[in-house]
């Protein structure tokens, strides 16, 4: 951002020294605002010009003089222009610091963003995942031409970043880059994060995001009914490699396993439980917490089907989420389903249709979904119409002695 600046020396008449010669101070002005410092150069009366602010005559002092503050005078020059280019914001006091050597370090959002991806980066495979990874990769791009578009800069010191500054980057989420309102909360969330380390690091004082609420809009998030699934059951794919897409969607149908989760699943994690039963018995890869799942006989075919025919340990087909997604919407077009097929509607379908539905508990369905938190649960799935339809059938019976009294009133 452009601002004004000015550099004016003079001399301190009500500091003479005894010898009878004025300290020179510089006075640096930024947008109005002054700041003072002692050059630590004297000068006597007789050669000092208040009005040019220099020394005047042709004599070696007056020179040596002059030469030490054309000096100063670059130098502040050189300062303030760095500090324009680099943090995009100056103040007399910051260019004063800088040149006594009194400045901060000077770190950048967008240095300490990458610093953060590479550590992240670095832990893919042992406590996050490469889709977290390159979810703040993306946060990072999208900052970065952020800060391009509106300052006209590389990048921009972490001190820089202010409330309004936060306002400004959501709008140019949802105007420029046309994120619906949950995405570009979810980026929110990412930059946050880099804000909370800067903090924690003691490179910001106040938090910016102190007023800054980040909510996340309710999604009614899409299953499959229990005759949607049947469809897909019954019918004959037009190739292997649709069947083997089918088989793995209905394998996270049965068992609300993610993508990433059912691409790690080896001969391991299937074993005995205590009752005598197949379990799957793994992490998420996305949370690291534990994941325990009895095999129902669907998913137990499914595996049966693959047993010993696949390379790696591998027990099931798996492709990329990308083309699995890809394929999956090919087999909703034969099949006639209308939704939005993706792998993680499987996740949806077990959390609704498969568990729910069914009458188990959902704290139940919220251990083996694998989440901390129960309300997370609560948003993957919703109890239909029809399980509200038998939990509340023969409720009238249990209400007998209430009705009886009601109508002897009313009669």
């Amino acid at each position: 951002m452009k601002s004004t600046f000015s550099i004016c020396f003079y001399v301190k008449k009500d500091k003479q020294k005894a010898n009878g010669m004025y300290p020179i101070f510089v006075r640096i002005t930024v947008d109005g605002i002054a700041s003072r410092f002692n050059t630590k150069l004297d000068v006597s009366p007789d050669i000092w010009d208040a009005k040019a602010g220099k020394a005047v005559g042709r004599s070696a002092e007056a020179g040596r003089i002059n030469r030490m503050l054309s000096d100063i005078n670059a130098s502040l020059n050189t300062i303030y222009h760095e500090m324009q280019r680099r943090d995009n914001y100056v103040t007399a006091e910051k260019v004063k610091n800088e040149f006594l050597g009194h400045s901060d370090n000077h770190e950048t959002i967008l240095a300490l963003f990458q610093k953060h991806n590479d550590d992240v980066k670095q832990l893919i495979g042992i406590s996050k995942t490469k889709a977290t990874y390159q979810k703040y990769e993306v946060t990072k791009r999208h900052l970065a031409e952020f800060i391009q578009r509106k300052y006209h800069l590389s990048d921009i010191s972490i001190k820089e970043i202010t409330p309004m500054f936060i306002t400004d980057f959501e709008l140019y989420l949802r105007t420029a880059c046309k994120c619906g309102y949950n995405t570009t909360a979810k980026f929110m969330q990412f930059f946050k994060r880099i804000i909370i380390i800067a903090r924690n690091n003691g490179i910001l004082e106040k938090d910016p995001f102190a007023n800054y609420k980040i909510r996340l809009e309710k999604v009614d998030r899409g299953y499959l009914t229990e005759d949607e699934i049947k469809i897909i059951l019954k019918k004959k794919m037009v190739s292997e490699r649709l069947e083997h897409v089918r088989d793995l969607f209905i394998f996270s149908c049965f068992t609300g396993l993610a993508y990433s989760d059912v691409a790690n699943l080896h001969e391991e994690n299937i074993r005995k439980s205590f009752d005598g039963k197949l379990w799957i018995m793994t992490k998420r890869q996305k949370t690291n917490t534990d994941v325990n799942v009895p095999l129902l006989d669907i998913p137990k075919m499914i595996l049966k089907k693959y047993k010993g025919k696949l390379p790696n340990g591998k027990i099931l087909p798996v492709i990329s989420n990308q083309k699995l997604n890809a394929y999956l919407k090919e087999i909703a077009d034969i099949c006639g389903i209308k939704k939005n097929l993706t792998f993680h509607l499987a996740r949806h379908t077990f959390a609704t249709t498969t568990t729910l539905a069914k009458g188990v508990p959902i704290e139940t369905v919220s251990k083996m979904l694998g989440h901390t938190n129960i309300e997370t649960t609560q948003i993957y799935a919703r109890i239909t119409n029809s399980k509200i339809g038998n939990d509340m059938q023969g409720l009238d019976k249990k209400f007998v002695g209430i009705e009886k009294i009601y109508k002897e009133i009313a009669l």
